[in-house]
């Protein structure tokens, strides 16, 4: 994956780039943790095979997943952290293997002071998740449960079929387990699905569509 890092900062110093793809390339497993909450920030975690989801919990032990870092994207809550040492208040969890370049916070604090180029990226990146995380708060606050949940069930589906616990929907779309399952026993009563352990068959697309959209 040669250049990967002029690909990915337009304009940074060749030399730059050539210490930022000089840096190892580590490799986590499925359900590894980048990062837990209470931790702090060591390094800027650069992904560039995978996915990893940051979630957060709180003490009722609701779980709220707040967005997904996938190649080329950066991290919000590790961008705070070494800009505020801050510690964590999300959990940070690989959903598949997952390969990732971090850069030690000394030679991030550097780049940001030298590089335009790179602090460009840092900002754009922590604007773009600042509205993502809006948009989030404003869905949790104005959009109905079910209507959540139907437009997650769009997102997730693939050939008609959904791979999730009701308890990992609950996550997505920031509601608990047991309002999940009432919803989806609705759903289900009505034809718009067909519910198993672990997997959510989508009966009547068109329909979910309609109540996705729906206020």
């Amino acid at each position: 994956m040669s250049g990967w890092a002029r690909r990915l900062f337009p304009g940074l110093d060749p030399a730059d780039c050539a210490r930022i793809e000089g840096l190892p390339v580590q490799m986590l497993p499925q359900g590894a943790h980048l990062f837990a909450p209470g931790t702090r920030a060591e390094a800027f975690a650069i992904v560039l095979s995978g996915r990893i989801e940051v979630s957060l919990t709180g003490p009722s032990g609701r779980e709220i997943l707040l967005y997904a870092v996938e190649p080329g994207q950066s991290c919000i809550q590790t961008t705070l952290g070494l800009l505020g040492n801050e510690p964590y208040s999300g959990d940070a969890l690989c959903v598949g293997p997952v390969r990732l370049v971090l850069i030690p916070a000394a030679q991030f604090h550097a780049l940001m002071a030298s590089s335009e180029a790179f602090r460009g990226f840092v900002f754009r990146a922590l604007a773009g998740r600042m509205s993502d995380m809006t948009a989030l708060l404003e869905r949790v606050a104005f959009t109905r449960v079910e209507a959540r949940l139907a437009a997650a069930l769009l997102e997730l589906a693939r050939d008609g079929t959904v791979e999730a616990t009701h308890a990992d929907l609950a996550a997505r779309i920031g509601s608990a387990r047991e309002v999940v399952s009432r919803r989806l026993e609705s759903m289900a009563r009505r034809g718009l699905v067909a519910t198993d352990r672990g997997r959510v068959a989508l009966r009547d697309q068109a329909a979910l569509v309609r109540l996705s959209l729906a206020v």
